[in-house]
């Protein structure tokens, strides 16, 4: 992760660009991504593909000849989407064309411009005060190209049957750390290690494009077939600093995505906070909406908006923690587990209890108390297999873990006493 991350972060990304294909041209080290361009101008619902831009130089020189600011030195300097502009301007024109953040003074905020057509710099409020009454040059090479386009990419990994479980993750910011990279990385590990595994149950669709207008033009094209195929999805982002887990419900509030990751949180042993759906944030909005209404949700550390880090300079290398990372990715194969785990049964005896004692159920060997836990989660398994109840189910009102859950019930169907509805 630290090797990608390292080869990731300078690059300027943004809705569209060279950096993007950049990015996803690295990224397809880790995971197998069909990369695929969308003309600018494609009508997409409401939305319009943009023009594509692209960014070589930003800088702000004095009178001396000193540069002031460089984009070079830091991505985020320079305002996404800006136009580009060469002049002369003294202090007070300047200013008008630059953003700092007064409550963040050491920070360079993030910012972009890109459905209105502007040039500006991005800098801290710091810089911005020592600033003298002077001459300043400025220069910004970039090219809005309405013959351009905007790269999306996918992968997807099959599995036994057609239903699909859905990863989501963008790749429209520069160089931050929390709020871009973590996403990727953290996504493109989850389907390294899910590629590993045989016998997979769902197919698994990772979807990597910029935020909201990339997802809106993905959804144009493929939203109706996820219709028919998606049982749960969940959007990466903001996973890699050191906090608890939150989750972000799905617009439902119970969907089998919301179901299996609560489990997954409850039975952690670990903080964590679980959250209502909201119609802001990131893609989950989308895939969301009332047309759609899928069953996505987002397992994030700390959420966007709620980390003064957020959107600025110090969301960078030095917030984030690699081990806290590859733990996410852990915590999202262990959902997946239940996911590929959960099924609905139903008792083959269900007139009284069968006798176990004669089909070896009573283990033999192991500790007391893994003895009775497993005793324990087959007269649940049994009880309440009736046609109705998924493990996930059973281990949310039995209050026993879904591992030792799905364990019985792997012994039960084994001696013919369980089927899967």
């Amino acid at each position: 992760m630290e090797k990608y991350f390292d080869l990731l972060w300078p690059l300027n990304r943004s809705l569209t660009g060279n950096a993007n294909r950049k990015t996803l041209k690295i990224l397809s080290e880790i995971i197998d991504l069909n990369i695929s361009e969308i003309p600018s101008g494609t009508k997409c619902f409401d939305w319009t593909v943009p023009p594509e831009w692209n960014a070589k130089e930003a800088r702000i020189k004095d009178s001396k000849g000193n540069t002031i600011l460089d984009f070079k030195n830091n991505n985020l300097h320079l305002l996404g989407y800006s136009e580009k502009f060469s002049g002369k301007l003294n202090l007070n024109e300047l200013k008008e064309h630059l953003y700092s953040l007064p409550e963040m003074p050491d920070a360079v905020p993030y910012l972009t411009s890109y459905y209105k057509r502007r040039w500006g710099l991005c800098i801290s409020h710091k810089q911005l005060t020592e600033l003298k009454d002077d001459t300043y040059e400025v220069f910004i090479d970039s090219d809005l190209n309405e013959n351009g386009s905007m790269t999306i990419s996918d992968a997807v990994l099959k599995g036994s049957t057609d239903e699909e479980i859905l990863i989501s993750t963008y790749i429209c910011h520069p160089s931050m750390a929390n709020n871009e990279l973590s996403g990727p990385l953290v996504s493109a590990f989850i389907y390294s290690e899910l590629k590993k595994i045989k016998n997979r149950r769902y197919t698994y669709r990772f979807v990597f494009v910029p935020e909201t207008i990339g997802v809106i033009a993905y959804l144009s094209v493929h939203g109706e077939k996820l219709k028919e195929k998606l049982a749960a999805g969940y959007v990466v982002t903001c996973i890699g600093d050191s906090g608890s887990f939150t989750y972000k419900k799905s617009r439902s509030g119970n969907s089998l995505a919301d179901r299996a990751a609560k489990l997954v949180l409850e039975q952690s042993g670990n903080d964590f906070l679980i959250e209502d759906f909201f119609p802001t944030g990131s893609d989950e909005r989308q895939y969301c909406s009332p047309g759609f209404n899928f069953p996505v949700g987002s397992l994030m550390r700390t959420r966007y908006g709620k980390y003064k880090e957020y959107h600025t300079s110090k969301d960078n290398r030095e917030f984030i923690s690699f081990e806290a990372m590859e733990h996410s990715v852990k915590t999202y194969l262990e959902i997946i587990s239940v996911l590929e785990r959960n099924a609905v049964y139903k008792n083959l005896l269900p007139y009284c209890e069968p006798q176990l004692g004669k089909r070896d159920l009573y283990p033999t060997l192991g500790s007391q108390k893994k003895t009775a836990d497993f005793v324990h989660a087959v007269m649940w398994v049994l009880n309440l297999s009736d046609g109705t109840n998924d493990l996930i189910s059973i281990s949310e009102r039995s209050g026993m873990n879904f591992s030792i859950i799905s364990e019985a019930c792997d012994a039960l169907t084994e001696k013919g006493l369980l089927g899967k509805t």
